[in-house]
């Protein structure tokens, strides 16, 4: 069975945009729902998903691109160490990030390269394993991503696989205490978040469970929804009937791959090898328990202890004057309300983070803004 077809259907998403229409109508009133992930973005936006619901329904982005939230200082040590004689290996969204002061004359791991730095672009930490194993060069690999990404890690350094060269600085960061943060700041200083589309990757490995804060503590539906238009269209909908009904609850969408409970195996791994830490969001700031290190049963591999390197601080500036990618990955502007998108900051020329990443809303926004009625004619709507 083709079940990509199945979730493009055009008739069962033209059902269910029928439906939320009349829930919207039954419901009264406007309603901010933020789709967390940034898969959830490029499927909103790549087949005009804001174009069928009505207006009074609030499609905002959220903060689930893990290249977008690094932190500079992360960047910065990435430069440096690739042009002191150290190996740099990296994800290619990671690689052409750029940071607000230039670093021995590099904006970028990119530029780094091209003044002489060894960077190397991985597709996986295996592939950078074996590299590093293969060269015996002092190394380092930047250790991004969400609880999708942790246990690719952990496995390696569990099986006791990660050479004694390749140090390790980890970036990692937790999507639940980031979500409580957003929650929060909506309601301090925008409109509160009336739902929450919650990430099926994510969700895969730490299950539907963790979210369950959203209902209990703010009384906020949420759906733990898949990536494909017809899973979107159908976790606004089981949203709005929540709202309609009253009774908010965490329901899971994305059956088909999440569970409540998630993966115990890879949660159980991942405690062994990392520890929750307080952890700093580019241009957030810090944000209780948010973030993964190396435990102290690996220090020997943790960049940051072995090298001395100066730990990112919230209070650090992190993106250049008027790039409103912080406000942006909250959900509280939206790309079109940043002045350099598409004028100073480009696919070609970015100038903040939100640009760069196939998950940065900017980004997204760029490639697909303007062409809603192909995307619609797509699903025939």
């Amino acid at each position: 069975m083709d079940f990509t077809a199945v979730f493009r259907d055009a008739a069962k998403c033209r059902a269910v945009a029928e439906l939320i229409a009349e829930l919207a109508r039954r419901l009264g009133r406007g309603a901010k729902i933020m789709n967390f992930c940034g898969t959830h973005e490029w499927t909103v936006t790549r087949f005009g998903l804001r174009s069928i619901v009505p207006s009074s329904i609030d499609l905002v982005a959220g903060p689930g691109c893990p290249v977008c939230v690094t932190p500079a200082k992360v960047i910065e040590h990435g430069i440096r160490l690739s042009l002191e004689g150290f190996t740099v290996y990296t994800y290619g969204d990671l690689y052409r990030v750029p940071i607000p002061h230039p670093v021995k004359g590099a904006r970028s791991l990119l530029e780094a390269r091209s003044l002489g730095g060894d960077v190397r672009v991985v597709y996986s930490f295996l592939d950078a394993v074996k590299d590093a194993h293969e060269s015996g060069r002092e190394s380092v690999f930047l250790g991004i991503g969400f609880e999708t990404t942790a246990p690719s890690y952990a496995m390696l350094f569990d099986a006791g696989k990660v050479p004694r060269n390749l140090l390790f600085l980890s970036a990692l960061r937790l999507t639940p205490p980031i979500m409580r943060f957003c929650i929060e700041t909506h309601a301090r200083v925008s409109t509160p978040i009336d739902g929450v589309i919650a990430p099926g990757h994510v969700s895969t490995v730490i299950g539907a469970e963790p979210w369950s804060f959203l209902p209990r503590d703010y009384g906020i539906p949420t759906v733990v929804a898949g990536f494909e238009p017809l899973d979107v269209l159908m976790a606004v909908a089981m949203i709005l009937r929540m709202l309609v009904e009253g009774r908010p609850s965490l329901e899971i969408e994305y059956r088909r791959s999440v569970s409540w409970r998630g993966n115990e195996y890879l949660k159980k791994l991942v405690s062994r090898v990392f520890t929750v830490v307080d952890a700093v969001w580019r241009g957030i700031g810090e944000v209780p328990e948010s973030g993964l290190d190396l435990s102290e049963r690996f220090r020997e591999w943790n960049a940051f202890e072995e090298l001395g390197l100066e730990r990112p601080r919230g209070g650090e500036y992190e993106n250049p004057p008027g790039c409103r990618c912080s406000e942006i990955v909250l959900g509280l502007a939206k790309p079109t309300d940043c002045p350099l998108f598409m004028k100073a900051c480009t696919p070609h020329n970015p100038r903040g983070p939100c640009m760069v990443s196939s998950e940065g809303t900017c980004s997204i926004w760029a490639r697909f803004g303007g062409g809603a009625v192909v995307r619609l004619e797509e699903l025939g709507l």
